[in-house]
């Protein structure tokens, strides 16, 4: 079913003429009371977005659907402050480690195949990795849910050497050699390089580079066509240039001496709202994995912090006013994003932004706490055990370890 029946777009032509107003309005509904709910929303919504986008906090995209059914569509913003180019919803932005998705489910796809066992260790599909300890305990149980003490792949070493890593072969020759922060399985350590490592895995067994693969077997199923991994010297016309007050405070400036050359497995690429919206569809009619693999991939294993929230693989399983909501997001200087969705029907919210974290994910965190409908309408499977919302202390602190860098 193509995007335009299944999230049907509201007041495209409004948003393309006059992106930084916002767009989008109720759907039809039989209930009154429903109807005049998501309108209150879709007008608070449309509010607020357009206070922080003028008080300078947000610049990006925003998707909320419900059901197939678009509530609210807008963008906010440029996306090139200095050609004048407007967010659309269109627009390409770079998302951070919302790609571990895209890693976890291609990794899934390869176990339901037979090709990988999760249980095994590292060394099994990688045996020439440089560090035998790494290779002979690591699981990739255990880098899918950031439990094998691999560690991070930012700081001194990856400034000195940022240019030069243009594959992830590069990043494992870089790290391969180091040691494990802890005994795996011990305990929960976000790693970016778990995730490269899984993208080295995805490439020595499926036979082709982690981007062909995962445009093949992902991307495309998924109907994903604004979604890549292309180089930063590479022309994307729908690309937003990503804006950050980090290097000089206060001053919005171009993240272009941050970047990396490319996005990886483990993040950095660049997508659009519906995009991730054809994604979460993907998901939910089993068009990518069958259902057993499905709930594998989404089903909460590990708790993070005080254990409202869990990670599953490559993605976060939580439940917000009793429901339960999976999805990533991703934060890195002048880029953030995410992605909530129920995944057996019900919400789906989209949030992309061209401006440092935490903009997109403030903005989501406040569409999950005022979605218009106080029942679960298709989310299910909320376990009691995460049933309360995530407190407000537990919301920065899981954004914090959900940031690309």
């Amino acid at each position: 079913m193509p995007l335009s029946r299944r999230f049907p777009i509201a007041a495209a032509l409004t948003l393309l003429v006059c992106a930084a107003c916002g767009a989008g309005g109720p759907t039809a509904s039989g209930a009154p009371g429903q109807a005049a709910a998501d309108s209150a929303f879709v007008a608070a919504l449309r509010t607020r977005l357009a206070a922080d986008t003028k008080a300078g906090v947000f610049s990006g995209a925003v998707l909320v659907a419900r059901d197939g059914h678009t509530l609210f569509e807008g963008a906010y913003g440029l996306a090139d402050r200095e050609h004048g180019v407007p967010n659309t919803p269109f627009t390409q932005f770079r998302v951070g480690s919302m790609d571990k998705m895209l890693t976890a489910v291609a990794v899934l796809q390869l176990a339901q195949a037979g090709k990988v066992s999760l249980d095994a260790p590292l060394g099994t599909y990688l045996p020439d990795y440089p560090n035998m300890e790494v290779a002979s305990k690591v699981t990739l149980h255990h880098l899918l849910t950031h439990t094998g003490g691999t560690g991070d792949i930012f700081g001194p070493e990856f400034a000195a050497h940022r240019s030069e890593l243009r594959t992830i072969g590069d990043y494992v020759r870089l790290y391969g050699t180091r040691g494990l922060r802890f005994a795996p399985g011990t305990q929960w350590e976000y790693s970016n390089y778990g995730f490269l490592l899984l993208g080295a895995v995805i490439e020595r067994v499926g036979g082709a580079s982690y981007y062909d693969h995962v445009a093949a077997r992902v991307l495309a199923p998924a109907g994903m066509t604004a979604t890549g991994f292309a180089p930063e010297d590479s022309l994307v016309p729908g690309r937003s240039v990503g804006y950050t007050r980090q290097l000089v405070p206060g001053v919005l400036v171009s993240n272009a001496p941050t970047l990396p050359y490319r996005g990886t497995s483990a993040g950095g690429g660049y997508s659009t709202v519906e995009d991730f919206a054809r994604f979460s569809a993907a998901i939910r009619e089993h068009r990518l994995l069958d259902s057993a693999h499905t709930a594998l991939l989404l089903d909460g294993k590990v708790a993070v912090g005080q254990g409202t929230v869990q990670y599953a693989y490559g993605f976060f399983d939580r439940v917000v006013g009793g429901r339960r909501f999976v999805g990533h997001t991703g934060g890195a200087v002048g880029m953030s994003g995410a992605l909530e969705f129920e995944p057996n029907g019900g919400y789906v919210v989209v949030v992309l932004s061209n401006f440092d974290s935490p903009g997109a994910l403030e903005e989501a965190g406040y569409i999950l706490g005022h979605l218009p409908t106080s029942t679960p309408a298709g989310g299910g499977g909320a376990s009691a055990a995460r049933s309360a919302p995530m407190p407000a202390r537990m919301r920065r602190s899981a954004r914090e370890a959900l940031a690309f860098r």
